[in-house]
């Protein structure tokens, strides 16, 4: 991740790159590039805000909002939090993923390091990049949802630590796995 200054819009900027050698294996860059779609699909305070997708020679990137915070892994590693705040930032994770799951989407790989949280206590939930992507049956519902294969079935991705019991062992996922993995980081 970089930071950096977008000039036409005069702003500074986060910048996620893939890199050059894996730029050119197309399952890699469309991974990213659904990052950047899921990711910039949802308009919501505690998810981090993509504001492009682009390439330059041949590397391929995302600008997103620059986030003046520390990661969930940072709180922790500083000592136990304050109940309290705990709490408030469980909440608004939650928040963030109602929001991704009511669109769809399933991040799959929740866990401290992909939760900043600002100086003013606002949580962001960041990397989008195992993000599933859901479609709607007629119901409309969340626990309607089916996944669109485009991770092989029985392909492990995320992290062990913070996975649910189906997603560990390859089964397809939905909105509940987040859930599992939001227990999982703030317990």
């Amino acid at each position: 991740m970089y930071r950096a200054r977008d000039e036409r819009l005069r702003r500074d900027v986060a910048v996620k790159v893939l890199v050059s050698e894996f730029s050119s294996d197309a399952g890699r860059r469309q991974r990213f590039e659904q990052e950047a779609r899921a990711a910039s699909s949802l308009n919501h305070p505690n998810i981090v805000t993509i504001h492009d997708i682009g390439s330059a020679d041949s590397m391929v990137y995302i600008a997103m909002e620059l986030i003046d915070g520390r990661t969930l892994r940072v709180l922790q590693q500083e000592g136990l939090l304050p109940t309290r705040k705990l709490i408030d930032i469980t909440l608004q994770i939650a928040d963030g993923l109602a929001k991704a799951h009511a669109a769809g989407i399933v991040q799959r790989d929740l866990k401290p390091e992909n939760v900043m949280v600002l100086r003013d206590g606002v949580v962001k939930i960041l990397d989008f990049g195992l993000a599933k992507l859901l479609l709607r049956e007629a119901t409309g519902g969340p626990d309607s949802a089916t996944a669109i294969e485009q991770t092989q079935p029985g392909t492990v991705m995320g992290t062990i630590g913070y996975m649910s019991p189906e997603q560990a062992s390859g089964k397809p996922v939905d909105f509940r796995s987040d859930q599992f993995s939001l227990g999982s980081i703030v317990a």
